[in-house]
């Protein structure tokens, strides 16, 4: 099975949402062409933004829309799952675009693989983390009141085809996620890779060391595709 794999470096969210809503609705139509939709796998890094899942809560964003603008950030309300996040500049945004039918997989089965990505990509790091029953994502120190979020998942998936994806901390600005409750959750804070390890961490590195996490779970032949986008 084969798979574009598509690089976009650093994006504005909306530029890349759009792109992911037109391969969505391609899909949908394929499905009812009784075709198998192209499988795409999605690697960026955002510009400063706030994305509101479905069932968020706006209590959740700590900031004013004035403090926001200053500060530089969009905020969107999407169709993901999931509460509110940040995503930005020092974090891995990978969005896979599945056919589940063609991977044999239900949406749990789905969300588990990714969650078993990252945890063995952090472990390249020497980072031990895991996942917490009830609570979607990648924790460090996970199961102890010092558990920590590494990284956040939430995705859409309708006819067993899926868009939005995870977002890892490699050397994120943690600053940023002191104007929400990530998530939803009050009382467990975020963490990144550099913060873990105490050093400097190359993006590119870690975009290298997940894509073969994800390729344990997802049996796809990865070919570079490249796409232009405005900035």
């Amino acid at each position: 099975m084969e798979a574009a794999l598509i690089n976009l470096g650093l994006q504005s969210y909306g530029n890349v949402l759009n792109l992911q809503r037109a391969w969505f609705e391609e899909a949908m139509q394929q499905r009812s062409a009784g075709q198998s939709p192209a499988n795409r796998l999605i690697m960026v890094e955002h510009k400063p933004v706030y994305t509101f899942g479905k069932h968020a809560h706006q209590s959740n964003l700590l900031a004013s829309p004035e403090m926001l603008e200053r500060l530089g950030a969009e905020v969107y309300e999407i169709e993901r799952g999931g509460d509110v996040t940040f995503h930005g500049p020092g974090q891995l945004v990978v969005y896979p675009m599945f056919d589940l039918e063609v991977l044999n997989m239900g949406v749990k089965r789905f969300v588990e693989a990714l969650e078993q990505s990252i945890i063995a990509c952090v472990a390249v790091y020497g980072i031990k983390a895991g996942m917490v029953n009830g609570r979607t994502g990648v924790w460090v120190d996970a199961g102890s009141p010092a558990e920590r979020k590494i990284a956040a998942i939430g995705i859409r998936c309708s006819r067993h085809y899926t868009m939005h994806g995870l977002a890892l901390n490699v050397h994120t600005d943690l600053n940023w996620f002191n104007h929400i409750i990530p998530c939803g959750i009050a009382d467990r804070g975020v963490t990144g890779i550099d913060r873990e390890i105490a050093s400097a961490v190359s993006m590119k590195e870690v975009e290298v060391a997940m894509l073969q996490c994800l390729k344990e779970h997802f049996p796809f032949n990865f070919v570079e595709q490249h796409i232009e986008l405005n900035s």
